[in-house]
């Protein structure tokens, strides 16, 4: 097995540099540093959390959209991310605060989930349950899950 000990940073193609930044910021990131993006290199931004984000760019593509969540044909690609909170309703309301429209949500055990988009329409995740792991992790092939039909 390989020794993985956590994720390092998580990289996301973005179109204009300070939308996305501005975006991230009131996520609650802070700008590291901007590694070259006109060239091709990371801005990094970090989260009090540690989690990293890499926004990369600038898209070569006019009229590109991510449309991994968006549409029935499913292509192959990574979809979200999704970031554990510890409560749903205080995300709720500073998303309402900042202007960040919820675009989905769903149920499932003990998690509960909302998800945004960021201005490029990249999927952010935020899932509310109890503990260090949710129990929609101990399910089982034969159980019906309804609730991942609303999943975007």
């Amino acid at each position: 097995m390989l020794d993985i000990q956590k994720i390092d940073h998580v990289g996301i193609r973005i179109r204009e540099k300070q939308r996305s930044i501005a975006f991230y910021e009131d996520l609650g990131f802070e700008l590291i540093v901007d590694t070259g993006f006109e060239k091709g290199h990371p801005i990094m931004m970090q989260h009090l959390s540690g989690i990293v984000l890499n926004l990369l760019g600038p898209s070569t593509e006019e009229k590109d959209e991510n449309v991994l969540m968006d549409i029935e044909r499913r292509f192959t690609g990574y979809t979200h991310m999704a970031l554990k909170i510890n409560s749903l309703a205080d995300a709720e309301a500073y998303l309402a605060d900042k202007g960040i429209a919820i675009t989905g949500r769903f149920s499932f055990k003990d998690m509960n989930a909302i998800f945004i988009r960021d201005p490029d329409r990249n999927v952010i995740e935020f899932d509310d349950y109890p503990g260090d792991d949710p129990a929609s992790r101990l399910v089982s092939p034969s159980d019906e899950i309804d609730a991942y039909d609303s999943h975007p």
